[in-house]
């Protein structure tokens, strides 16, 4: 790598978590890589990074797996249909951003929900995805609940008030949506049952099964399973193998170790594990990625 490569790591808002960790990552390469220069870039999130690596914007970024799915796959988002973006490709898997399904105490199950109101999320977003989803694996659908959609915050109001029944809600664990709720009404978690997340997971392989562990919550106090999609790390298939291999093997993971990876956000250092990072992926792994973890003793997927 004798000139050097420029990579530009799109990221979210900055108040959000992919922002910290990209600027961490940007750090971290620019520390440890010879010939690679990095910088992180706040930007609009998941979609808006893909269609800016398709474009040429960006080298690598964060966002969630689904929506990567979907734009590899050109489907279900507006943007990506019928226009796949094929460069995009898989480096690791970082931390479960998990389905959080919380429903009045009387209802005791996902089948419940039928006949109830629902906030499902925003009209397009990555929530409405995993509402009808999951809701698909129990039976039901859009036209036997009474959906509910808008922000996150309008859809915790109104569990709080009684005004809906349930919410469903994809964020890390320790959600300020789920505490707000938490903190002031008595509400029931509802789980997806290890056998429904494997038929979930069989459908879209971008979920990975996970819990809720016990006292994430106020009144939680029995760990929820649940299911959850990743936050990625992705880049283009322009970027060299070598590159994405020294990224991985020199820069974020040297020697095998994640002590420093970990350090640049909570959410890392509770969750990300290094042999599991090319778990829920759910898109085709950069190969200079497979390079590297072959290297670091990681499996990789067929």
């Amino acid at each position: 790598m004798a000139a050097p490569t420029f990579i530009t790591i799109g990221s979210g808002s900055t108040t959000g978590v992919y922002y910290p960790v990209a600027v961490g990552v940007a750090k971290l390469i620019n520390k440890n890589v010879k010939d690679v220069r990095a910088n992180a870039r706040s930007t609009g999130g998941s979609v808006y990074n893909a269609l800016s690596l398709q474009r040429g914007n960006l080298k690598m970024a964060i966002m969630q797996s689904d929506i990567a799915y979907y734009a590899y796959h050109g489907q279900v988002v507006k943007a990506f249909l019928g226009k796949p973006v094929k460069l995009l490709r898989g480096v690791a898997a970082l931390y479960p951003e998990v389905v959080q399904v919380v429903a009045n105490p009387d209802i005791k199950s996902i089948a419940g929900l039928k006949g109830k109101r629902v906030y499902i999320g925003d009209i397009g977003s990555g929530v409405e995805q995993n509402a009808k989803q999951i809701l698909a694996l129990y039976g039901l659908s859009e036209k036997n609940i009474t959906p509910i959609r808008g922000s996150a915050s309008l859809g915790a109001q109104l569990l709080q008030d009684g005004r809906i029944d349930a919410m469903f809600y994809t964020a890390g664990i320790g959600s300020a949506a789920i505490q707000q709720i938490t903190e002031t009404t008595k509400v029931h978690f509802l789980s997806v049952s290890a056998n429904k997340a494997k038929e979930l997971i069989k459908k879209y392989p971008f979920y990975t099964a996970r819990e809720i562990p016990a006292d994430s919550y106020k009144g939680q106090n029995a760990a929820v399973p649940a299911v959850a999609v990743e936050a990625l790390l992705v880049a283009s298939s322009d970027l060299p193998n070598k590159v994405i291999e020294a990224v991985l093997e020199q820069g974020l993971f040297k020697q095998g170790k994640t002590e420093q990876f970990v350090k640049l956000h909570s959410n890392l250092k509770t969750y990300f594990k290094l042999k599991q990072a090319t778990e829920g992926v759910g898109i085709p792994l950069h190969p200079g990625a497979i390079a590297a973890y072959k290297k670091l003793g990681v499996s990789v997927p067929k």
